[in-house]
């Protein structure tokens, strides 16, 4: 894959949705909310997110992040958002961690050729390159940016200013 279209697919070019662009003008309030049959409010799921590009980026660094004993460590413990501030805080980590993955998009072949240590023995047989890394990511956000962008249609608040697909 092109560094371009890792890039793009990182800010939702294409067929992703930008996960910036469907909450930069949420309000605390209604990022906070969940909608009947969805287990996760908007502003949980970019809990979840953060918290997932923040270990990857570790691992990336080699600092060897703990990996999670249970899924329910990379959700937060309460409803989230609490208040604008946290919410406030959560975009703009989210800019600040998706700007990062960008960076290292950027790297040169061969280091995106460069192996990532498994911080899980379950992960051994997953691939586990920078690349690879970054690939998982732009899956893994694309996944939960989707669901953001349902439950923002469940609550009359789509398509963001930025623009999405309506049909």
């Amino acid at each position: 894959m092109s560094q371009r279209a890792l890039i793009e697919l990182l800010h939702g070019k294409g067929a992703h949705a930008d996960p910036i662009a469907c909450v930069e003008d949420l309000p605390a309030e209604m990022a906070a909310r969940t909608v009947a049959g969805f287990p996760y409010s908007i502003g949980q799921l970019v809990f979840h997110m953060n918290y997932w590009m923040d270990y990857e980026l570790r691992r990336i660094r080699g600092e060897r992040p703990v990996y999670p004993e249970h899924a329910a460590e990379s959700w937060p413990a309460s409803p989230s958002p609490s208040d604008a501030r946290e919410w406030d805080r959560l975009k703009k980590q989210m800019a600040i961690l998706l700007g990062e993955f960008s960076a290292l998009a950027q790297s040169s072949p061969a280091e995106l050729d460069r192996p990532i240590e498994v911080m899980d023995a379950s992960h051994t047989k997953i691939a586990g390159t920078l690349e690879a890394v970054l690939l998982q990511m732009v899956a893994h956000n694309s996944y939960h940016t989707g669901q953001i962008a349902l439950i923002c249609r469940a609550l009359g608040a789509w398509p963001p200013r930025e623009g999405g697909d309506t049909w």
